[in-house]
């Protein structure tokens, strides 16, 4: 089946995951991928697919609602998988602006864009939000966020992530489009942007720095190998049911200060430095302002209703992702200095 799948956000880290798994795995779709390359997209993390024929990239910002009319108009997508997003807490805490327009105003540009294309012709079209566990708000000790729990965010970055979920939900109960909407909780693998805890941590640890850890380390996040992530995005996306949210969890529960405890484990055995060397390295620092407690997520419904279940267990998945991060050294330096912006130019631009 020939299909025509438009993925925002694919340059970046969960991004240039599902471009990968969809070029390699459907050589009969078209996979057009869209990213504005802001600081955190990234072509290298897509070299081993930059030449597929199935694959196009094209350089544009999703808050630009004329750039964006102007690729479904030449591209005529029959599908969206919508992952485009300012991602980073502490940004908007710092720049919340800028969150509301790439997150809400940018998603509300692709939904008009969509909308306007398809029309009343609306078989075999779907129109796919990825969003986090985060609009939930904080947890305490017990229980998980099912697609039940009602929303209540604490940041900016997870108000703007709420509202385009609101906005994705109106277009499909106002105009019928048609839309699912997955919330994942905390993703880890290779390819992510350093300013994440896991990259940081591994890169100063590599670097005998500093590791940054907030207020007592004692925040709880559940934690998705990035691969197992993708897997349930294609998933989703081919066979959920519109309307429908799935929350999309790694069932591994981390108190950030265990996790980074067997991070330098890990990182003591592949270094080969003594045991609790890089422990050592751990600093505790002022707490983020707003910071949720606990993020856990009950992923039963994708599980029961669509067989999905994650492959890694975060022992596994820690120790892969480590083992890659030290085997693409390069990689990792040309994103700390920002060397990896070179790797593209503007002869990306869609005019």
């Amino acid at each position: 089946m020939e299909r025509t799948i438009l993925i925002t956000g694919g340059a970046g880290f969960i991004g240039s995951h599902v471009v990968r798994l969809m070029v390699n795995k459907y050589p009969d779709y078209k996979i057009i991928n869209l990213d504005a390359l802001t600081y955190a997209g990234n072509l290298e993390n897509l070299k081993d697919v930059e030449n597929a024929l199935n694959y196009t990239f094209i350089k544009a910002d999703i808050a630009d609602e004329e750039k964006i009319r102007k690729v479904f108009t030449e591209f005529q997508p029959d599908g969206v998988i919508h992952l485009a997003a300012e991602s980073h807490v502490d940004r908007s805490i710092s720049d919340p602006l800028a969150f509301v327009k790439a997150n809400v105003l940018g998603t509300v540009n692709l939904l008009n864009a969509a909308r306007d294309l398809w029309g009343d012709n609306l078989a075999g079209k779907r129109f796919y939000h990825i969003s986090t566990d985060e609009v939930y708000g904080s947890l305490g000790a017990a229980g998980l966020f099912t697609e039940e729990t009602s929303y209540d965010p604490r940041s900016p970055y997870s108000a703007s992530k709420a509202s385009s979920d609101h906005m994705v939900r109106a277009w499909h109960h106002t105009y019928n489009l048609p839309v699912v909407i997955s919330n994942c909780s905390n993703n880890y693998g290779p390819n992510q942007f350093p300013e994440k805890l896991i990259p940081l941590a591994v890169n100063n640890i590599k670097h005998k720095k500093d590791i940054p850890i907030y207020g007592k380390g004692e925040n709880v996040r559940d934690w998705l190998f990035v691969e197992d992530h993708a897997s349930a995005i294609d998933l989703i996306f081919h066979e959920g049911k519109d309307g429908e949210t799935y929350n999309i969890g790694g069932n591994n529960e981390w108190t950030n200060i265990d996790l980074i405890r067997k991070l330098c484990e890990v990182m003591d055995k592949a270094l080969g430095r003594k045991n609790g060397e890089s422990a050592q390295l751990i600093t505790f620092v002022k707490d983020r302002a707003g910071h949720d407690k606990r993020y856990a997520i009950d992923s039963g419904k994708l599980m029961n209703e669509l067989g999905w279940k994650p492959s890694l267990q975060f022992e596994e998945g820690i120790e892969k992702t480590v083992n890659w991060y030290l085997n693409n050294e390069e990689w990792l330096n040309n994103v700390i200095s920002g060397d990896y912006t070179d790797y593209y130019s503007n002869q990306y631009d869609y005019r």
